[in-house]
Parts: C-alpha cells; sequence; structure tokens
C-alpha cells in the first residue's frame, strides 16, 4: 500500500534549521573572546555521577543508554553501573587533586540524596554540581505533558540544591533528550546553562528570548562514547583529546579563545587499566601553560562579560 501524500509533508520544513531556538552563526566570524591569565583553551572537565534505578523504565518512550538490559533484577548491569559510584569516581578525584582540576559534575538528584558522603567529598573540593535530572528514568521527550515535566525538573533541582548547597545553575538532561519546553522551564528553574546541545565548540544563547546559554558539552570526546560504543584503546582516546587541543590552541591565536570539553563517566575511565590514561591526559594539557581550567559556570559567565 502506497503512503499518503502527507506522510512527506513536515509542517515546519523550511530552509535553514526546523526550529526558531537560535540564529545561524559561523563559529570563526564570531566576537573573539580572550580568557583569564592569558589562557588560549578552557579547560571544562565533566565527570556523571547517575543512578540507575533497578526497577524497569515503562513510563517513557525510551531508555537512557546504559540502563537496565535484563529483566528485573539485572544485578549485572545495576552494579556495573554502581562500580563508578563505589571505586571509579574515587580514582578520578584523586587525579583531580593531584593535578589541581576543577570539574563540573552532572548529579542526580537521587544519588545525591543516596550517597552524601560522595557529594560532601566532591563539594569540600570546590566542584561544580549540574543539574541531571532526578535519576536516569527521568527523561523527557517530545510530547510529554508540561506540568509533569515541570514537576520533574522542579523536584530533581530542589532536591541537588539541598543536598549541594550550591546554587546549581547548569543543567544536563539525562540522555541529553529534551521536550518542546525543556528550556524555558529550565529558565524559570534559574538555571542560566545547558548541555543537551551538541553541534559547536563555542557557547551560544538558546531558547525563547535567548535567556540560557547552551555550552559545548561534546559527546566526541566522550569516553562512554568511545572507549565502550566504538570500542577504541585508552590510547587512541588520548591522542584524539591532544589532537584535539592542539587545533583549538591554534585556531585560538586567529579567532580567540577557545573551549576543551572532556566528558567523563566514573565506571568506564574510573577502571583500574583506564584510570591512568585520563591522569596522564590531563597532565600534558595543563603542562602546556596554554590552559585556563575551569567549571562551567565560570566559563559561561566569562564567555557572557565578553559579549
Amino acid at each position: 500500500m502506497a503512503l499518503p501524500k502527507s506522510y512527506l509533508k513536515y509542517p515546519k520544513r523550511k530552509k535553514g534549521m526546523d526550529h526558531d531556538l537560535y540564529p545561524y552563526s559561523n563559529m570563526f566570524e564570531r566576537t573573539p573572546v580572550a580568557w583569564p591569565k592569558n589562557k588560549n583553551v578552557a579547560l571544562w572537565v565533566t565527570v556523571a555521577l547517575e543512578y540507575f534505578p533497578l526497577t524497569s523504565n515503562n513510563e517513557t518512550p525510551f531508555k537512557a543508554p546504559g540502563n537496565m538490559v535484563t529483566p528485573y533484577p539485572d544485578y549485572r548491569t545495576y552494579t556495573a553501573r554502581e562500580y563508578g559510584n563505589r571505586v571509579g569516581i574515587y580514582r578520578i578525584l584523586k587525579a583531580f587533586d593531584k593535578l589541581g582540576i576543577k570539574a563540573s559534575f552532572p548529579t542526580n538528584a537521587a544519588l545525591a540524596k543516596r550517597y552524601p558522603f560522595l557529594i560532601e567529598e566532591i563539594a569540600k573540593r570546590g566542584h561544580e554540581f549540574i543539574g541531571h535530572g532526578t535519576d536516569m528514568n527521568a527523561l523527557h521527550w517530545g510530547g510529554m505533558d508540561i506540568d509533569v515535566e515541570h514537576k520533574q525538573i522542579k523536584s530533581a533541582l530542589d532536591g541537588l540544591r539541598k543536598a549541594t548547597g550550591q546554587d546549581v545553575s547548569g543543567w544536563l538532561s539525562p540522555a541529553r533528550s529534551e521536550s518542546q519546553n525543556t528550556l524555558a522551564l529550565l529558565a524559570e528553574q534559574g538555571i542560566e546553562y545547558a548541555c543537551d546541545w551538541v553541534n559547536d565548540d563555542m557557547p551560544y544563547m538558546i531558547g525563547e528570548g535567548e535567556k540560557l546559554i547552551a555550552m559545548p558539552h561534546t559527546m566526541e570526546l566522550d569516553d562512554h562514547q568511545l572507549l565502550v560504543n566504538l570500542g577504541q584503546n585508552e590510547k587512541t582516546w588520548q591522542e584524539q583529546i591532544l589532537t584535539a587541543f592542539d587545533l583549538l590552541h591554534r585556531e585560538s591565536k586567529i579567532h580567540g579563545g577557545r573551549i576543551l570539553h572532556i566528558s567523563l563517566t566514573p565506571y568506564v575511565i574510573g577502571q583500574a587499566w583506564r584510570i591512568k590514561a585520563l591522569r596522564d591526559t590531563l597532565e600534558i594539557l595543563i603542562e602546556t601553560g596554554w590552559v585556563w581550567n575551569a567549571t562551567g559556570a565560570e566559563i559561561a559567565a566569562e564567555w557572557r562579560s565578553q559579549q
């Protein structure tokens, strides 16, 4: 049976982008930014603190990557994820301590409530917490009821702010998934920058009225994406990060400051045979003398001040 003609018609199809959340912009023609201390590249490191419930998720159209696989109780997957929050994370913090790295931690509110001792360890080191939903079952998707999503976002941020004692100005949606209303709802709850959009190397304003900053939270150097999904080895991962830094550093001399973002997952990079790759990579970057290591909130504030 032939498809009806209406099947191939998309009411918002037009030249350019199929939304009005931000204008098109050529990164190489924007106003240059200058990072503090005359540094060329802002080094932004994020570490995802995620809680995957043992119960299956039947209320959303899809599962977040890394979620339970086999029927309840899926202890195999559950404990593999738990490894990151009880072992891997402490190896990462030790590496940060040695090199003086300041990082941002997208954190599920449920994890903050369940592991207050872990939150305390991170907070006392001066790291930043970013909103990351209630848990990895609390997703956002197109067509989601706006009142349900409002309550979900507010509950997640209220819980994380209470647990951490921080204002929490950044947000990364579980699975990076948004509805048509997510950005506006985040702005209502005091969020200043969002990390779900992966179409740029530099920040830009996004959403109705351009109230939020879209931060370049890349998937391309994500340890889970490269080391697990694509099956690359740690040496290749390190080479890709250093190659990215090399180009960004050269671009910065012509076009102004750049951002190198590295996304980490405790149950991936925190493994005993992988943590050395992280330590060595960060040490090389710091020793170049060209990086300004900062949190997402610090980078967003500095960028906004120069626009």
